[in-house]
């Protein structure tokens, strides 16, 4: 893979990395045929019971699709390109496994839609995420019309579209679009930057001053970002040492609930619920649960 890098947390977490740093990790076709192709493998792969997306470096998750190739396209070929999206992110979407997006930065337009396919949105509080299409004259086209209003409601859904604002991560928190913002402690921030070498090559006092803020942002941005991601591993294993079926139908029967009448819903989690007795799983936990009691 060329722009998407996966490693491995223990044996059942895989993270996968949007690595294009240098367009603050934007979508194009390549890229996300990529991410399309590591999704598939972590679906395939009956080790992973949780995969997280995120993005590469400390500034952005994704800062949307490339305007560069978006601006010279015909309406054929923008109906092209959107299915192509919709088939990545419904794969997200509906992978049986829990999928947490790692938000470390910048997640705007289709940045904002990747995270809002994921079922865990975990930011770092420097995150900046808007749904902006609005703002270069087009609507969002990879699903965010319709997932950022089962996720914050009509309301917030139409206010967030049709400004085009872009919002903080402890107000994406507020609203219910992001689960948890992680953050830097003002004990953490104290022993970070004392361990800064203030030593200083610099001319004059003006340039020494920039070098070592630069250091200090540099350190805090990478300690926040370490941070961030050992907060969505943990998530990910409070999951993991769950049942694997029962996490899968819940999933299912969550995204399959939102579509359908209440009556619908709850006879499809009757359905889910009873074919989890076959698993072998369920009753040594069931009895493992009831032994703890006795002892």
């Amino acid at each position: 893979m060329k722009y998407v890098v996966r490693s491995q947390t223990d044996d059942d977490i895989t993270i996968i990395k949007i690595n294009k740093p240098e367009v603050l990790n934007a979508l194009d076709k390549e890229v996300a045929a990529e991410l399309y192709t590591e999704i598939e493998i972590a679906g395939t792969n009956d080790k992973i019971k949780a995969v997280i997306i995120t993005g590469s470096g400390e500034r952005s998750f994704c800062a949307g699709g490339d305007l560069r190739y978006v601006i010279n396209i015909n309406p054929i070929e923008a109906e092209r390109y959107a299915s192509f999206m919709h088939n990545l992110l419904n794969k997200i979407e509906n992978l049986e496994k829990p999928v947490i997006a790692a938000i470390n930065g910048y997640a705007l337009g289709g940045g904002c839609q990747l995270a809002l396919a994921c079922d865990v949105r975990i930011a770092s509080n420097n995150a900046k995420i808007g749904q902006t299409e609005v703002t270069v004259g087009i609507p969002p086209g990879w699903g965010g019309t319709q997932r950022l209003l089962r996720i914050v409601g009509p309301a917030k859904a139409k206010e967030f579209i049709y400004t085009g604002k872009t919002i903080s991560a402890n107000e994406a928190e507020r609203i219910g679009l992001v689960n948890k913002v992680v953050s830097v402690t003002t004990e953490e921030k104290y022993r970070l930057l004392r361990s800064i070498d203030m030593t200083s090559t610099a001319n004059n006092f003006r340039e020494e001053k920039e070098q070592q803020e630069k250091q200090r942002v540099n350190k805090l941005a990478k300690f926040l970002n370490v941070k961030l991601m050992n907060e969505c591993v943990g998530f990910a294993k409070e999951i993991t040492k769950n049942s694997f079926s029962a996490v899968k139908t819940s999933k299912i029967l969550i995204n399959k609930g939102m579509n359908v009448d209440i009556g619908t819903g709850l006879r499809l989690e009757t359905y889910g619920w009873a074919l989890c007795f076959v698993h072998e799983d369920r009753r040594k936990m069931m009895s493992s649960f009831l032994n703890k009691g006795k002892r």
